[in-house]
């Protein structure tokens, strides 16, 4: 039923930044809550970044400092500003969101690539 679509990966050097977009279809989206995930080859699919309907955000330690998470309700838009990038912050991003009273997984956007290197 809802839709993600994420923009604004691609390839940046060291200590770049890279602003990360998911647009969803949701009606009533101030409702969801919302993450970012990532998943690195070989690796397992991590939290990066949550925020709630009330804007209270939470950040994974390797990335706190660094990344910030907002939500734009009007625009139906989730941000994932990465600051201060580094070579293990490359993985494929994913955009989350789901409505709390209904639980499970939620919906989950196409991933987004990002690669950090010189």
């Amino acid at each position: 039923q809802v839709q993600l679509v994420e923009s604004g990966g691609g390839l940046v050097q060291p200590g770049g930044s890279l602003r990360l977009s998911c647009g969803a279809s949701a009606s009533h989206f101030s409702l969801y809550v919302v993450g970012w995930y990532r998943q690195a080859p070989g690796k397992q699919r991590e939290l990066v970044a949550a925020i709630t309907t009330s804007t209270v955000t939470n950040y994974a330690d390797s990335v706190k400092g660094r990344f910030t998470i907002s939500r734009d309700n009007a625009k139906n838009t989730v941000y994932l500003q990465m600051n201060n990038l580094k070579p293990e912050d490359t993985a494929v991003y994913y955009c989350n969101v789901r409505l709390p009273i209904l639980g499970g997984s939620g919906y989950w956007g196409q991933g987004t690539q990002v690669t950090v290197s010189s």
